[in-house]
């Protein structure tokens, strides 16, 4: 069919004025999907780094956003990440199992709902000149930690395993030092994560020796780092606390396939932090996020109760936990 010219241009002038009307509606459901989001935050424990990624992953990836959340990541001021869950100043945050155990048995009502990294990779490192070889080569050392007393504790029964005495080291408080300054300049061995502190010191050339808590204990092979929510939160909404895991764990299920690109989406969130550093972190870390696990995240009974076992048994905790409140896998993609 064939137009006159009038006809034509009053046609052509009409599809221009749907056209503006239809963009100028979907400019407004856009915004107004936008307002819509959840506005979340998820408080850190400490400053970022490789133990985070997912978060990042999750944020600039937009798998947030795709859930309806608009998620703020923060560190964290005026408390612990479990105090401000549990009061709701942050929906979530990242804990770890020794750290909701008391805070549950202090009555903070925090719940462990994700294992960020699957076992245990901390230990206690020394520079190879000290020949501190096993835990027995503690006596006569300095240990350099931050004050608490599951550090004393772990070195005490490491030791005695070996029949070696505790009374022989000398404890140090030396907080957030670093560890390589104080590995020189005050403490003859100190308590790091090797995924960090570890792959530090390969990058700088550093010889350490390390001994792996988990290999010395089946029942210090406990979850750290972990995400945490609030029980409140739990309760009055349980899907938001499953779009959260859901996203999150996309997050880390990429961060497990592309560790490069990870790591600079998490230097692009913390420009500080040493690029070499992050990405032989990251693929360090690439294989330790779910390990043997069947799904990125979960948690097991015996590990909970296992490690709040240890801790009784030493009287660092003076009642039993209750191991089933302490953490879920019911938000984790197919984690019933």
């Amino acid at each position: 069919m064939f137009f006159s010219g009038k006809l034509a241009k009053g046609f052509s002038a009409l599809i221009v004025i749907l056209l503006v009307f239809s963009l100028t509606g979907c400019s407004q459901d856009t915004s107004k999907d936008k307002k819509e989001l959840e506005k979340i935050t998820v408080t850190l424990d400490w400053t970022p780094n490789t133990n985070h990624t997912g978060l990042y992953v999750a944020k600039d990836k937009g798998y947030y956003e795709e859930l309806g959340l608009d998620v703020e990541i923060i560190q964290p001021a005026g408390g612990t990440a479990e105090q401000l869950v549990a009061t709701g100043k942050a929906q979530f945050g990242v804990s770890y199992q020794e750290a909701v155990t008391f805070a549950r048995l202090s009555d903070v009502p925090v719940v462990s709902i994700a294992a960020i990294i699957q076992h245990n990779t901390s230990g206690f490192a020394s520079l190879k000149e000290k020949g501190i070889v096993t835990p027995k080569d503690f006596e006569g050392k300095k240990y350099g930690g931050w004050g608490s007393p599951v550090e004393e504790a772990t070195i005490k029964s490491l030791m005695e395993d070996l029949g070696a005495d505790f009374n022989k080291v000398e404890i140090l408080n030396t907080g957030a030092a670093d560890f390589f300054v104080t590995s020189k300049e005050n403490a003859d061995f100190s308590w790091i994560f090797f995924g960090w502190d570890g792959v530090a010191a390969r990058l700088k050339g550093v010889e350490l020796n390390y001994i792996e808590v988990a290999k010395f204990d089946k029942a210090l092979d406990y979850y750290t780092p972990v995400l945490i929510s609030g029980e409140k939160t739990i309760a009055e909404n349980p899907e938001l606390v499953r779009k959260f895991i859901e996203a999150t764990s996309k997050g880390y299920l990429f961060a497990i396939e592309n560790p490069k690109e990870a790591a600079e989406i998490l230097l692009a969130n913390a420009p500080e932090l040493d690029r070499e550093l992050v990405i032989a972190s990251q693929e360090w870390l690439q294989d330790k996020y779910q390990a043997d696990a069947d799904i990125w995240g979960r948690q097991k009974r015996e590990v909970w109760a296992n490690y709040a076992n240890w801790l009784y048994e030493r009287g660092l905790i003076e009642k039993e936990l209750e191991v089933d409140k302490a953490f879920t896998n019911d938000f984790l993609p197919g984690g019933k």
